[in-house]
Order: structure tokens, then sequence, then C-alpha cells
């Protein structure tokens, strides 16, 4: 029999106290690999007593292509289209997060001007992601309007990257040292109208999905991981703001720029919907984070200035023998590079991802004894997961 996670045991189905024989017996059920419901290539094992869970075990692999293994025998420029294919949904801010880590084995200083249109660039992609989070999940809870208005944004912004990089999904835009290509004062200035029209567009959402009685009763008091649940898997970014913790690297450990920047960290259970660490507070605080990232985007293009877009990085890249770790407050959460080097060597010997997803996948055996397999749907939409960065 397979291993269970140690998680405690499976709910035991219900006993006829005259007879003290089982009313049922478990029945596994496969979701996955192949189900809209599960965000990818992802099975889940679940055992069920009739409509209710009484057991999930995720099963990944099916997307492995060996990223990290790969990185062992490129040089480490040519790793950044690997680190693009991880959550592909947030790819801007996967290249940032290695730049930074090379440059911090480098000692590159950057330029004032390409570390503020990369913080730009990734509050855009994060406000793509989210879009993507809050028009699939609809889907998930069986709403179809929703999504069409998301991708309608989202496109917006697809648009901005294709002109920069050339590319709408996987960039290879952000360099080690700066930036590819710089913004004209023509896609800066679209760039504000843009973020003008988002603010307007979260208010719709709201009115759309947010408020909606029944959206709210598919999710408040679902799925509910508290902070303490959190913490044990190592969960990051609006399952852990969900729960109700302020915590978020870009204000708890400021990289880059972002100490220069006045925003707000949204956290669950401050609506009166629900509770603390349910569906709704870690959806609500995704759609919450759209307007902090337009706040910092509007604060980037006041600080603009003309300048470069690269620091001075070799030719030929080769970093001095060591080992660093870097982590940057990605859409899904903390995402960090564990890097280590030999003397003269031009590839990384060991680079290791440290994947939010992962951590927040492995809390569905946690959450899922109970669930009714409808809730059970509704939970693994909540944590708004990418197999790219789970199996790498």
């Amino acid at each position: 029999m397979q291993t269970r996670w140690d998680v405690g045991e499976p709910i035991k189905p219900t006993l006829n106290t005259e007879t003290e024989q089982l009313k049922s017996e478990l029945l596994t059920l496969n979701m996955g690999p192949q189900h809209p419901a599960t965000h990818g290539v992802l099975r889940i094992e679940i055992w069920t007593d009739s409509e209710i869970v009484a057991h999930a075990i995720p099963h990944i692999g099916y997307l492995h292509r060996c990223m990290e293994k790969h990185s062992e025998n490129i040089d480490f420029r040519g790793v950044i289209p690997f680190v693009d294919r991880l959550d592909y949904l947030a790819s801007m801010n996967m290249e940032w997060t290695y730049a930074m880590t090379i440059e911090k084995m480098l000692g590159t200083e950057v330029p004032r001007r390409a570390e503020l249109l990369r913080i730009m660039t990734c509050e855009l992609q994060r406000i793509a992601s989210h879009l993507m989070a809050f028009g699939t999940y609809a889907i998930d809870l069986g709403a179809f309007s929703p999504f069409l208005y998301a991708f309608d944004y989202r496109e917006k912004i697809l648009r901005f990257f294709e002109e920069v990089s050339g590319a709408r999904l996987l960039y290879n835009y952000i360099w080690i040292g700066g930036l590819w290509n710089d913004w004209n004062d023509d896609q800066i200035a679209r760039v504000s109208a843009f973020c003008n029209d988002m603010e307007e567009e979260t208010k719709k959402y709201h009115e759309l999905l947010s408020m909606n009685k029944i959206f709210i009763a598919r999710t408040a008091n679902v799925g509910v991981m508290s902070v303490q649940d959190c913490l044990d898997f190592g969960a990051t970014g609006p399952i852990l703001r969900g729960a109700g913790m302020k915590w978020d690297l870009r204000k708890n450990a400021p990289y880059s720029l972002y100490n220069e920047f006045d925003f707000d960290v949204p956290v669950g259970g401050v609506d009166g919907v629900g509770q603390a660490g349910d569906c709704w507070n870690r959806y609500i605080v995704r759609m919450k984070e759209v307007v902090e990232s337009i706040k910092i985007i509007r604060q980037v293009i006041e600080k603009l200035e003309p300048g470069s877009i690269m620091g001075k990085v070799p030719k030929v890249m080769k970093l001095p023998e060591g080992e660093v770790y870097v982590r940057a407050e990605c859409p899904r959460g903390e995402l960090a590079f564990h890097l280590v080097t030999k003397a003269d060597e031009k590839m990384p010997y060991r680079l290791k991802v440290k994947s939010p997803c992962f951590a927040h996948t492995s809390m569905l055996p946690r959450v899922a004894p109970g669930q009714m397999i409808a809730d059970f749907v509704a939970t693994v939409g909540s944590i708004d997961i990418v197999l790219g960065e789970i199996d790498r």
C-alpha cells in the first residue's frame, strides 16, 4: 500500500452502532493529471466517503524538466531562459530573483533606472498573475464571465511585455546587471494610463465576483489554513497573508529599492467575510495586492530619470567560489535560489530553487479531510499553484 503523508490518519467511514458494520468503504478517486481544476498536470489521489474527502495525496512530477540539473551545464547567462519556465505566469519575477542571485555573488551594481524599471515590470507581472488567478478561480467555481474580464486586462500587460522583450510569456528580459531593453516615454505614459483604468476595473471585479453571494457561499469558511499551518509547511505570499500574518519581503526584508516605496500589505480576516485563512480571504488578498502594485508603479514613474539600464558585468562571467541564498516576493510567495559556485567555473556548480507552490501543495493533505469534494476543488484553486515551478 502506498505510504501516506505524515499528516494524520485518514478520516474513517461512519459505523452503524447497532451492527458495528461499515456503512460505506473509502473510494479512491483521481483528480488529474488531466483535469482543469488541478491548474496543471497535478494528480491528487483522494479517498472519499461518499461526497466527503477522507484523505488527499498530491502526486507531482508530470512536468519535470530537470531544470536544476540543466543549470549545472549552462553558463550563468544561459540559465535565464530556464528560470522563465518555472512559474511561467510570473516569468519576470523568476528572472529578477535569479539575476539578483548572480549579482550578489559578482558584487555588481545595477543602475538606478534599471532597478526602477525592474520593479515596475515585476509589479505589472504581479497584476497579470493575479488576474489569471482571479479568472481561473471563477471558472473553478462555475463562473465564466470573470475569466473574460481578467484576460482583457491581462492582455494589455502582455502587450507591454511584448514591446520591450519581443515575447509574450517567456521573456529573457531581465539580465544579469540590468535589462535587455529600455522603456520609452510613450510606453511609460501608456503604463500610467493603464494603472488608472486598472484601478477602476478592480471595482467591477468586486461587484462581479468578490461580493457575489454564491461566490462567498462557496469560499467563505472553506479550506481554512491557520497561521500555524502556514508556518508548519513554510507557506508564504497570499497564503500566509490570507491567514492574517502581515509578512511580505518587500516590507519585512526589502530588496532592490522597495524601501523607497509607500504601499500596504493586505491581510485576510479584516473584511468581515468568512475567517482568516479561508478560500475567500486568500482570494481577496490577491485582489487587494493588485491595487497596491498600481501604487508602486505610479511611484516608479514619478522617480524615473534618464540613465543606463545595464551595469558593468564581464563578458566571460566567472564567479568566485562560494554560495549564496537570495529570495524575493513573487506573486505566489517567496521564491529563492541557492547558488553554489566553484572557482573559475563559467556555470553553476549547484542551483537549487525554493518553490513556494511546492510548500502550498504540501498543505493539501492537512486541509482536505472532512471537506466535500466541491469544497476541495475550491481549496485547490485558492492556493493558485503553477506546476512548472513545483516540478522544475
